[in-house]
């Protein structure tokens, strides 16, 4: 992209409403406007360019990001980190098992404590049902006290690296790829999407990716279909937003107990598993009532659940039912790889093996979505900020 490209990108991005963004948090994809979606989607498209031209993006020339992770990660910490990293930001991890939050520190002591020259904090918790999106909303309720009451300077931004409703970085992310791929966001319009349940030799895994793909697909005009076997059902209140969005946008949302069905004459498929709704609330009851016991017992009664439906696999001969056989495999990483990191899994190696290049440039817009969600969130006008940047052209690397 030339110099005159960006310029001409930052002139689209000075025609979008994003005032209610600024000094906002990004919690849920289905809490933002089309708008304010689609200005993300340019930020991050205008950061990549910048990045491309080796001009630099940083606005900060201080300043923390707070990563706090409840769960294991590899992409979405080192994209959080490096979306901080490009605005000029440093990163500081919060290790709960290291501060007092151990010995019983409140949320709103914490969330004060951590943000005296904090400009974001990033969190990462979807482990149990009806927890991870109310902590980072208690999170933020904190910090904005402290700002009104003066003991913050700034208020930082809270942005939601994944949540047990949404994972609304993941979701925009894989949505501005399928954008490049399709050549433009008004070319998603009548492609349908398989999300699907696939097998896995693991339980647990949380509802918030094929919730966040139902939930921001259906905005496009997309047909989406959710594929999954009888019992594994996710949030009815995500459903309700998939079919509103749909109605809205033109497209559609179908639900299906056949995983060939979702895949026939697909554009786009997300075979990835996930644990049941009712299975997952369940958990969180144990977890809150310490039942070890009950938590061991649910983890064999799940992984036997699982074992069910091994024919659940993202195979060649189900992606020849596809559009053409051309459709595009997408998956957030890590997959469960048949026959390379498990003996079954969610994709046949030989499909994996040919979308891997895909499948990294999918994960790559993710730090530059993220730096676009921290930047809408700073600046009144950030199309006239990321103007300064361009005409500065400040070199990244001298």
């Amino acid at each position: 992209m030339t110099h005159d490209d960006i310029a001409k990108r930052i002139q689209a991005l000075g025609a979008r409403k994003t005032e209610k963004m600024y000094a906002n948090d990004f919690l849920l994809t289905w809490e933002k406007s089309d708008d304010e979606i689609m200005a993300t989607f340019e930020v991050a498209g205008i950061f990549r360019a910048l990045r491309e031209n080796n001009i630099s993006a940083r606005v900060f020339d201080s300043g923390l990001g707070i990563s706090l992770f409840r769960d294991n990660s590899t992409r979405t910490r080192f994209s959080f980190a490096s979306a901080c990293n490009l605005l000029g930001l440093e990163v500081q991890d919060l290790d709960e098992g290291k501060s007092q939050i151990a010995h019983g520190e409140t949320v709103r002591e914490t969330a004060n404590m951590i943000s005296f020259m904090a400009d974001v904090i990033g969190i990462r918790d979807d482990m149990y049902i009806g927890k991870g999106n109310t902590y980072m909303r208690d999170v933020a309720e904190a910090v904005q006290e402290g700002f009104n009451d003066g003991v913050l300077e700034q208020r930082p931004t809270l942005v939601n690296l994944q949540c047990d409703i949404d994972h609304p970085t993941q979701s925009m992310s894989d949505a501005l790829h399928l954008v490049h791929l399709f050549g433009g966001v008004e070319n998603l319009k009548g492609k349908k999407i398989a999300m699907s349940w696939a097998y896995s030799p693991s339980y647990g895994k949380p509802l918030s990716v094929p919730q966040g793909i139902i939930g921001l697909m259906t905005r496009f005009g997309m047909d989406v279909v959710l594929a999954h076997p009888e019992g594994y059902e996710v949030m009815p209140e995500v459903e309700e937003v998939a079919k509103k969005n749909a109605a809205a946008s033109g497209g559609s949302y179908a639900r299906t107990n056949d995983m060939a069905e979702s895949f026939k004459d697909a554009h786009v498929v997300y075979p990835k598993s996930w644990a049941p709704f009712a299975a997952m609330e369940k958990r969180t009851q144990l977890y809150d009532d310490r039942d070890e016991a009950g938590i061991k017992a649910l983890e064999k009664e799940l992984l036997a659940q699982n074992a069910q439906h091994k024919e659940w696999e993202c195979t060649e001969a189900l992606m020849d039912t596809t559009k053409a056989g051309k459709a595009m495999y997408m998956h957030c990483l890590p997959a469960d790889i048949t026959d390379v990191s498990c003996k079954e899994g969610e994709v046949a190696a030989a499909v994996f093996d040919r979308y891997r290049v895909p499948l990294y440039k999918e994960a790559s817009f993710k730090p530059y979505i993220i730096a676009a969600m921290i930047f809408l969130s700073k600046f009144k006008d950030p199309a006239a900020k990321l103007g300064e940047l361009l005409k500065a052209g400040a070199r990244r690397i001298r």
